[in-house]
């Protein structure tokens, strides 16, 4: 059996002869209908734009074999864009002494999504953790999203750990002072667009 090749030309001629058979067939149907073929069909209604998104899982530079990771899928709805404070989604982070190692891990809801050109800020509740005592409490997160080598920041960072707080503020965290690992993953924060009031 010969196989049938399409030449470029032969390929445009037969686009434009589908696009005309479309054209025809629509127009044909809006005259059996009664209907005039000239007015254009009503558009879908678009979606609306989210308010503000932190999503993304990457690895943070360490000289060590120690293994840290971050992930997020945290995002604030249209409607709900002038109450940061009631963004959704979910946080996990995982720290290990090396690679399939020993260490702690925690995850939980995100209650709090702030986010400003590239630069996000979030707080969540720890649901569960292999480490009971900081089940209930709550944790702060900042990102910086700059494309190649994003920046991540924790609540924890002055003291070393998660303290099982329950008294930190909404959308509060350090600075991004922490590096993401090359190759291992990537953050994107989609900015919040701030509802300046209007005179």
């Amino acid at each position: 059996m010969s196989r049938i090749t399409f030449t470029r030309s032969s390929t445009r001629a037969l686009a434009v002869g589908a696009a005309l058979l479309l054209t025809a067939g629509a127009a044909g149907a809006a005259v059996a209908s009664g209907e005039d073929g000239t007015r254009p069909a009503p558009a879908a209604e678009a979606k609306p734009r989210e308010a503000a998104a932190l999503t993304g899982s990457a690895k943070l530079f360490r000289k060590t074999t120690e293994d840290v990771t971050f992930t997020f899928d945290a995002h604030l709805a249209a409607k709900d864009r002038k109450r940061p404070d009631k963004a959704t989604g979910i946080f996990r982070f995982v720290h290990l002494d090396r690679p399939g190692g020993e260490g702690g891990w925690a995850k939980g809801r995100i209650d709090c999504l702030l986010t400003g050109g590239k630069v996000a800020s979030a707080t969540g509740i720890i649901t569960e953790s292999n480490i009971k005592e900081i089940k209930g409490s709550r944790v702060g997160f900042s990102v910086h999203d700059q494309g190649k080598q994003d920046r991540l920041g924790y609540s924890w960072a002055a003291i070393g750990g998660p303290d099982g707080t329950k008294k930190l503020t909404k959308c509060t965290s350090a600075a991004p002072f922490e590096k993401v690992k090359k190759g291992t993953g990537d953050f994107h924060v989609l900015p919040w667009k701030v509802p300046y009031p209007t005179p």
